[in-house]
């Protein structure tokens, strides 16, 4: 859905409007799409799991935390990484320009994973996931545009792995892709896989 809104709001307006980028809703739309759909997928496919057991039988069988992420993540990683191609075929990039902007995008497609993986440790059904994962996954992906507006409000979101995601896309130069805005990641990151990593450990699963 999200390339598809790229696609068609790029060649009907941004293609023909004078002073607006042509990749403006490309990058809106993928920081969007990188915010919610993995994080969305991830939460749904553990709280389902944990409903079915089926989570409880790999916890017991010993299976590790960061064995059960490359089990479930790889399959959401792929089909995410496709979603970002198309982006990047709608934006036109190429070569180079292609490989830094999928390789920015995944970055953020792994920082959503872990979210969404957080969340579905944390709780107990699917339900009760929907009710949570749904609005940090807004938030999370529409926290970049609003601050595209209100400069009170990116000085919070500049703390957001999609906000420094967001910047890195709206500019593929090396300047743009500096130590910060990866360390801010990368502490994203790892604050997702402690939270999943310690309920992981307590067996935090549905009665």
């Amino acid at each position: 859905m999200f390339p598809v809104m790229a696609f068609v709001l790029t060649e009907t307006i941004a293609t023909g409007m004078e002073g607006l980028d042509r990749n403006y809703f490309v990058v809106m739309f993928s920081v969007m799409y990188i915010g919610m759909v993995p994080t969305i997928n991830m939460a749904t496919i553990i709280t389902e799991e944990k409903e079915k057991n089926t989570l409880r039988v790999l916890i017991m069988a010993n299976v590790k935390p960061i064995e059960y992420l490359l089990g479930i993540g790889g399959y959401v990683f792929l089909m995410s990484g496709l979603g970002c191609l198309l982006f990047g075929l709608v934006g036109g990039f190429e070569g180079v320009l292609l490989l830094k902007f999928m390789g920015v995008l995944l970055l953020g497609v792994l920082s959503s994973m872990l979210l969404g993986s957080a969340i579905g440790m944390l709780v107990k059904n699917q339900m009760s996931a929907s009710s949570i994962v749904i609005p940090v996954a807004m938030v999370s992906a529409f926290l970049p545009m609003i601050s595209m507006f209100n400069a009170t409000c990116e000085k919070f979101a500049r703390f957001l792995y999609t906000q420094q995601i967001n910047y890195m896309v709206n500019d593929l130069t090396i300047k743009t892709m500096s130590l910060d805005r990866f360390l801010i990641i990368f502490i994203n990151m790892i604050l997702f896989f402690v939270i999943f990593f310690i309920c992981y450990k307590k067996k935090n699963l549905a009665d």
